[in-house]
């Protein structure tokens, strides 16, 4: 689940209970982080093999949640800050924070599944975008271009570097694919709550923003738009969409810095 960006001024992430400093997490932490991160892979593994025309986004839900407590974890965004589902589901021009419900998928659906696990204590977070035949060239395009600056952003992710060298790398990928980054929301650290320092954005300049430090175990998650960046929230508080109607994907993964580099968490 992403976090909402500071814009100047604004109020910090952290929310009842959430760290506003960060966090560095000892080898037996990120072990207890890989746990949970595995479970997140499981699920979104299984939803992918579940994503089909006819079904109903909330019956994702249900599923992602019986599967989520089968593995003994439990669903983290459930009742955070008031949302109302283990998942979120979010189909077309949607970009993140979907509330699943009565819609059914039908075909060239492009369907992102955002995912947190609690387990032990400790948090795994991750998403995928997935697409339902048939896919035209744009969608096919949209999708290798935001695993394509996910990849980006996890690669710059090494000890000694700052935060907006991986908000670059993003970037950098997005914008000569021709596609624009989501600036309102944003990654963000990861650990035992759910939106922890230090927040990263999907643009910005190398060599800015705090240093990267083994230890440190962030959510990088570039939310990707055909058209402008330009996004809007749904009366409903939580459902944010693409401003001009344009369809957009979004990738994640938890991502731990050990002394050598990266590496990802929410992986089987």
């Amino acid at each position: 689940m992403t976090a909402k960006a500071r814009g100047r001024g604004a109020a910090r992430v952290g929310g009842a209970g959430e760290p506003t400093a960060i966090v560095l997490r000892s080898a037996r932490e990120i072990g207890l982080l890989r746990d949970a991160g595995r479970a997140v892979a499981g699920v979104l593994d299984a939803l992918e093999r579940l994503v089909a025309p006819g079904i109903t986004t909330a019956d994702l839900d249900a599923a992602a949640e019986n599967w989520i407590r089968a593995a003994g974890g439990v669903p983290t965004f459930k009742g955070y800050r008031g949302f109302p589902a283990a998942i979120c589901v979010s189909v077309n021009d949607e970009v993140v924070h979907g509330i699943p419900g009565a819609r059914r998928l039908q075909g060239g659906d492009l369907v992102s599944c955002d995912v947190g696990v609690t387990l032990g204590g400790y948090i795994g977070d991750g998403a995928r975008t997935f697409a339902l035949p048939p896919l035209d060239d744009e969608a096919t395009r949209l999708l290798a271009a935001t695993r394509e600056a996910l990849d980006a952003g996890i690669a710059a992710a090494r000890p000694g570097a700052r935060v907006g060298d991986v908000s670059a790398a993003v970037q950098a990928v997005v914008e000569a694919a021709g596609f624009s980054v989501v600036r309102q929301f944003c990654g963000h650290g990861v650990g035992t709550s759910m939106h922890e320092e230090p927040q990263v954005p999907n643009y910005g300049t190398p060599g800015r923003g705090p240093r990267l430090r083994p230890g440190m175990v962030v959510a990088i998650e570039p939310m990707v738009n055909v058209g402008r960046y330009d996004v809007r929230v749904d009366a409903n508080g939580w459902t944010v969409r693409t401003a001009d109607g344009s369809r957009s994907a979004h990738f994640e993964h938890t991502v731990a810095l050990g002394p050598d580099g990266p590496a990802i968490l929410t992986v089987p």
